[in-house]
């Protein structure tokens, strides 16, 4: 008598990886070696900021020097555009020339992502995801507007910018260039996504 096989358990087991925040001793000089030369290279975008000050804060952040470090290893060239005297906090931008280029090919968030998916297209991730795992935030239309008047970025790319709720529930999101000398904002819809189209993030440390 043959014994019919054992049917196959539907049971799916979750890998759940655990991914350590953190940099090695040698990752950490190297990223604050970069973070120091680019402060000093472009001190137009920190007038009257002192790397030592800024260094005696990055020294105890664990988590912050982590996400810095993903800014950085995805093309975002971060660098300090500001200090909040009110909470002594430093504010990282991504100062890339054009959208990091590590982040593009990306819907807005995962809802976009997922109307993009069910028609058989994979984009890279998406925005807020991808943001939220960096320990950032995207830059607001405000912020990114700030950003532009201390340099001329994006003149080849695009970038999204944080969407306004009202935006976002009709189905929309925001992004953000530089053309003609002059900032402009555009509207997409969400599931959209392009080579040329990142985002750009911002961390206060």
């Amino acid at each position: 008598m043959i014994m019919p096989k054992p049917a196959k358990s539907k049971k799916v087991i979750e890998k759940i990886i655990i991914i350590k925040k953190d940099l090695s001793p040698e990752e950490r000089e190297e990223l604050l070696r970069i973070l120091k030369a680019r402060f000093e290279k472009n001190m137009n975008l920190h007038k009257n900021l002192e790397w030592s000050n800024v260094l005696a804060i990055l020294e105890g952040k664990i988590k912050e020097l982590w996400s810095l470090n993903e800014m950085e290893r995805t093309g975002g060239e971060p660098d300090v555009i500001g200090h909040d005297k009110r909470t002594g906090e430093y504010i990282f931008y991504d100062c890339s020339a054009e959208s990091p280029e590590g982040r593009r090919n990306v819907c807005y968030d995962s809802e976009g992502q997922e109307v993009r998916e069910k028609k058989g297209v994979y984009p890279a991730g998406n925005a807020i995801d991808i943001a939220t795992a960096m320990g950032i935030e995207l830059l607001t239309e405000e912020q990114y507007r700030e950003l532009q008047k201390l340099g001329k970025f994006d003149l080849k790319t695009s970038s999204w910018v944080k969407t306004p709720t009202e935006i976002r529930k009709l189905g929309g999101a925001i992004f953000c260039d530089r053309r003609y000398d002059h900032v402009f904002v555009y509207h997409n819809s969400a599931p959209s996504f392009y080579g040329v189209r990142g985002f750009r993030g911002v961390l206060r440390v």
